[in-house]
């Protein structure tokens, strides 16, 4: 099957679970000690990005730390920029292929989007045989999705929920990976996301986290990690993270960057990498950011 053949067999059953609506902040740490936090993007363009993911996506500029770096938040995700890192190269091709949002309607959305000047690109995420009509693939009669390109080559996917109450919210992150059954064994054993039970006859297997799926579908092609690439990094918030680093080293996982606590703040991190080469930020703090 190609790469396209699987996302659309299997996103009819991996995108229907989101997040519950809550504000613009990192309101999901509350329910457990390990959620999603955020996001990290490689950029010379910042202009661009807040085009993208304020003027058409709908997020909120806020100012961060003793530098007063911008960064952009939506319910329960985060996005940080290296805004003088010129990426390497788009989300495509590495390990975490795309990042996804729900919404309760696809076409406004889909609307502004192109209306900033940025392009649709479902036709060529899904299957050949999928219809696709104004840019929206209808997987199902409650599952409608669309895809798009950010700036730096950032695929964004859009899932439309319609009970949903927030204009838009993290929905889920999407890792690609010839061994994606081993990484979501990873992940779950890792950061305690709770795996769903498997669908007979399908590959696409997803974990979640409070406010967050974690899909892995098989690629028929080899990945890279994601360092250097315009998603650099991604981000989980971590209740006790010295502790929970402590345990890491004691599984054998290697800290990119020791426990650090972040001079004049209350916030902690780590880095480290998961055996596929994703580059992952452990957090503790961000969810104090309003």
């Amino acid at each position: 099957m190609t790469r396209r053949l699987l996302v659309f067999a299997l996103l009819a059953f991996s995108l229907t679970a989101v997040a519950s609506p809550a504000s613009a902040q990192l309101l999901v740490a509350k329910d457990g000690p390990i959620v999603y936090g955020h996001h990290h993007l490689n950029t010379t363009n910042m202009a661009a990005q807040k085009k993208f993911f304020v003027d058409a996506l709908g997020g909120t500029v806020v100012k961060f730390g003793a530098n007063q770096q911008e960064i952009v938040k939506f319910p329960n995700v985060l996005i940080f920029f290296r805004p003088m890192q010129a990426p390497t190269g788009g989300s495509i091709g590495t390990t975490v292929n795309h990042i996804g949002f729900s919404v309760p309607d696809l076409r406004p959305v889909i609307d502004k989007i192109k209306a900033n000047g940025f392009k649709m690109i479902t036709r060529t995420e899904v299957a050949a045989t999928q219809e696709v009509k104004d840019d929206i693939a209808v997987l199902n009669p409650s599952t409608s999705i669309a895809f798009a390109l950010a700036p730096d080559e950032v695929k964004v996917e859009l899932v439309q929920v319609k009970t949903q109450t927030a204009p838009i919210q993290l929905h889920h992150i999407h890792f690609f990976g010839q061994q994606n059954v081993e990484m979501e064994a990873w992940y779950v054993k890792t950061f305690g996301a709770k795996a769903r039970p498997a669908n007979p006859g399908s590959a696409f297997v997803t974990a979640d986290l409070p406010g967050v799926a974690l899909n892995f579908t098989p690629s028929p092609t080899p990945v890279v990690g994601t360092q250097g690439r315009s998603i650099d990094h991604i981000g989980f918030e971590i209740k006790n993270l010295e502790a929970f680093t402590k345990k890491l080293e004691a599984d054998g996982i290697k800290l990119e960057r020791p426990y650090t606590k972040v001079a004049g703040s209350n916030l902690a991190l780590a880095f480290i990498k998961d055996p596929w080469g994703t580059y992952i930020e452990l957090n503790e703090g961000l969810d104090q950011i309003q």
